[in-house]
């Protein structure tokens, strides 16, 4: 029996997704070992700081690369999904840029943080999604395509959001240039995304054989990041490590929480609420932490460092609990 050779754009879609359940198969394997990396990050920039200030210069370039691994793993059907299913989408990033920098300012408060603490947590709540949370999506069984498209969305916004929402939060405790943050977020943000996207419609192919290893440029990436941040800032881990810890817990566990009942009290469904509650909570720590040494000092960078380790700890447990939820769900139903 003859089997047709399949069509050109069949061929495509069956490259396209053996590429990516690759990635996915290597991202898992990166998202799960990935706390374990930076912690020893942390170690390394605290233990030997001198290691951690010969890079410090280059934050930049490497947040860069990880956006530009983002553009890299996007495709026009991401967007899609906004016409598609623009509310579940338009819930998410207003929750996104409304839950988290006002949780932010209020942790600040509850906690009477020091200025540079403050605006530290601030900026944090006030990035963009971060690109674990697809993965953690992915394990939790939520929607993954629904969080990639969030976490592209937040991206494309973050020029203009988080310097407004950084200088309307923060700007009680320490002067903000929005305008330098913006061209800051462009350079390290938007163009290496949008770099990325383009590179991926053009070269396609080539592309979907290096997917697997973008989870990992990922993690190299913010690994190499937290390490120039905690060189910078070990004076400040020794007197308000536990402050700033407790800090980012409440911070991320409210993200989660609010995410969650932000979606339901408007009528999404459980994947859809599982969905936003995971891009809520889990933030672009890299970014913040990049924009917090930069524009303020290595102190203020202090939670988004401490934010990268503890949401991918807690982003994990959480997968496991939606996981065996869902599966409980399928059971009894």
């Amino acid at each position: 029996m003859n089997i047709p050779a399949p069509t050109p754009d069949a061929a495509a879609t069956q490259r396209a997704a053996s590429a990516r359940t690759s990635e996915d198969r290597s991202a898992r394997i990166a998202v799960t070992i990935f706390p374990a990396l930076i912690l020893a990050a942390a170690a390394l920039g605290f233990f030997v700081p001198t290691a951690g200030q010969a890079i410090a210069p280059f934050t930049a370039i490497f947040l860069g690369v990880i956006m530009f691994a983002m553009g890299l793993t996007l495709t026009l059907p991401d967007f899609a999904l906004v016409a598609k299913r623009p509310l579940p989408v338009l819930i998410g990033v207003v929750s996104q840029y409304l839950i988290m920098p006002l949780v932010g300012l209020g942790v600040a408060l509850l906690l009477q943080l020091p200025p540079e603490l403050a605006v530290g947590v601030i900026l944090v709540g006030s990035a963009p999604g971060g690109t674990s949370s697809n993965v953690i999506a992915y394990l939790s069984k939520a929607d993954t395509a629904l969080s990639v498209t969030m976490t592209s969305i937040s991206t494309l916004l973050a020029p203009l959001l988080t310097p407004l929402l950084t200088l309307w939060l923060a700007g009680s405790y320490l002067p903000v240039d929005a305008g330098a943050m913006a061209m800051s977020i462009v350079q390290m943000v938007l163009i290496p995304v949008v770099g990325g996207l383009v590179v991926r419609l053009l070269l396609g192919k080539l592309v979907d054989k290096v997917l697997p290893a973008l989870p990992w440029v990922s993690v190299a990436g913010i690994s190499l990041v937290v390490i120039a941040v905690v060189s910078g800032s070990t004076d400040a881990i020794v007197s308000a490590g536990a402050i700033v810890l407790l800090a980012v817990v409440l911070h991320n566990g409210l993200g989660y929480l609010l995410g969650y009942w932000a979606a339901r009290l408007l009528k999404q469904g459980e994947r859809a609420a599982r969905t936003t509650s995971i891009e809520v909570g889990m933030q672009n720590s890299g970014l913040a932490a990049t924009l917090a040494a930069s524009a303020f000092s290595p102190a203020a960078a202090l939670p988004a460092a401490i934010f990268s380790i503890w949401h991918n700890l807690s982003g994990a447990m959480l997968a496991m609990y939606y996981r065996r939820s869902a599966d409980r769900r399928r059971a009894n139903g």
